[in-house]
């Protein structure tokens, strides 16, 4: 398709794409960036030092089992934590249930390369005394938010450094046959400067959280896939095992982090990169998490924003902060975040509107909201169209452009499987703005749609990436336990040197 085509037509035309690789070739340096940079990560730095120390596989739920039911959760041991995100110094509580009443024990790790092993373990609790704690009414818009007694407090030592931590639960005591484990989740946050902020993408995985067992933000009492306002959902519960695309009960308790995430964390922290960690409710409520950072990352499945983290991110781009939305469906949905029952900000949202507003072919199944959100492609440099599930081929169209530089790689050249499930189109009229990559996502149901990658210039020598794909971070590394997805008419297929020179590329440039 010619530029007109992909974007509509009007003022993006082929001498904004023009203007856009002159730019971008201007600062062609990032090779040797690269190679000046790589090793001093990798010898200095706080998470290079920290995943020197030991790690372990037993991280890994190695017996877990789904009610049937239910179809999600894990009655036998389930639970959750009482912050998505807290730092050091600061106490988090564990809320633990067994079905019957049994002894179990936590085990907490971080999450990290730590030489191929994934994690590190922190601290054991237990054998602790469970009980079977109640399941919550259905409250107002079909909310479930449980008010479950701790079953275990910690305050997180100053020397757990920032990162993705999982709770081990583990019945104890039992037969062979009855043996049973899930996770409990959070982020321990900090303060610090640092070349590189991760966003993990919390309110997405509460949004398919369907525990305990029909209670997604889809699921309205009719359908399980209802795209609609008047439903709520909350971080006051355990995270059921995940409902699409990939069949991955052995991330039990864990929402999306394990599936879509953590194959980038691992792979940062194997390259050493200067990295920390924060909840999508940290940026709703500051700014400065974000603005201390050279660079920010959207990683994984990431589709749902408050207003205020859309313009907090937006004003660290205007403040000369560089974003990699390695990402799909992102800042896709309007999602106010509110306090719980007891008062506790940014506990519970809704879907609330559709960032810039609905396309014509939504309206039939999405909607009406009360809300209409800016158009996402003004910050990401695309956004989420419809057919929104698809699969297809990431392929260069400017092989020109620094972030290529060393991968070989050339016009129309792909990577197999890369794009899905879902993706960006429809590019901003960004001054600068520039398509890295493009192509066609099919769903095997006759139905496609034009995706588009895109990279721009910030004001301040800033960038912005946008990879137009969930499956991203599956392009990196393979770390243990890891399930490769399928769904939609394709897949990934795994680690691609292609894919990590192109990501080291754009990070150097972004932490230069």
């Amino acid at each position: 398709m010619s530029p007109d085509e992909i974007s509509g037509g009007g003022d993006f035309d082929r001498r904004t794409l023009l203007k856009g690789a002159a730019l971008a070739g201007l600062a062609s340096t990032a090779g040797p960036i690269a190679a000046a940079n790589a090793e001093t990560r990798r010898s200095r730095g706080a998470i290079a030092r920290e995943n020197r120390r030991q790690g372990t596989t037993d991280w890994q739920l190695t017996y877990t089992k789904v009610d049937p039911g239910t179809r999600y959760r894990c009655p036998w041991i389930e639970g959750y934590a009482s912050h998505a995100s807290v730092k050091q110094g600061e106490s988090i509580d564990v809320m633990v249930s067994t079905n019957p009443p049994a002894r179990f024990a936590i085990d907490f790790f971080r999450m990290g390369y730590y030489g191929g092993t994934g994690a590190r373990h922190m601290l054991a609790f237990g054998p602790l005394q469970g009980v079977t704690q109640p399941d919550p009414a259905v409250g107002p818009e079909r909310l479930r938010e449980c008010e479950w007694i701790p079953s275990a407090s910690i305050r997180i030592p100053e020397d757990w450094i920032s990162g993705v931590y999982l709770g081990k639960l583990s019945l104890v005591d039992t037969p062979p046959d009855a043996r049973c484990e899930s996770y409990v989740v959070f982020i321990v946050r900090d303060d610090r400067p640092a070349d590189i902020v991760f966003q993990c993408s919390d309110n997405t995985w509460q949004a398919y959280n369907r525990w305990p067992s029909q209670f997604s933000l889809y699921d309205d009492g009719e359908s399980e896939w209802a795209l609609k306002a008047g439903v709520r959902v909350g971080y006051g519960r355990p995270y059921g095992k995940y409902c699409q695309v990939v069949d991955a009960p052995l991330s039990q308790g864990s929402g999306e982090f394990l599936l879509w995430e953590f194959p980038m964390a691992y792979w940062l922290e194997r390259e050493g990169y200067d990295v920390t960690y924060i909840s999508n409710t940290d940026v709703h409520k500051d700014a400065a998490c974000i603005a201390r950072a050279k660079a920010m990352l959207s990683v994984g499945h990431d589709e749902y924003w408050s207003l205020e983290q859309f313009r907090n991110v937006k004003a660290a781009v205007a403040a000369g902060v560089n974003v990699g939305f390695f990402s799909g469906n992102t800042c896709c949905f309007v999602a106010p975040l509110e306090p719980d029952g007891r008062g506790r900000a940014a506990r519970t949202f809704t879907r609330a509107g559709r960032y810039g507003g609905l396309l014509e072919t939504e309206r039939e199944r999405m909607g009406p909201f009360p809300i209409e959100g800016p158009n996402e492609a003004t910050l990401i440099g695309a956004r989420t169209i419809s057919p929104f599930n698809g699969a297809g081929d990431w392929i260069v169209a400017d092989p020109a452009q620094w972030m290529f530089d060393g991968t070989g790689l050339r016009k129309g050249e792909g990577i197999p499987g890369l794009v899905g499930w879902e993706f960006h189109g429809d590019p901003a009229r960004i001054d600068g703005l520039a398509i890295v990559a493009e192509g066609i996502a099919a769903n095997g149901a006759g139905e496609s749609a034009h995706w588009t990658s895109t990279l721009y210039p910030g004001p301040k020598n800033n960038w912005v990436f946008n990879a137009s794909t969930i499956y991203w971070a599956q392009g990196l590394s393979n770390p243990p336990g890891h399930v490769l997805p399928y769904a939609h008419y394709g897949r990934p297929h795994g680690p691609d040197e292609r894919v990590e020179r192109i990501t080291r590329n754009i990070l150097d440039r972004f932490t230069a």
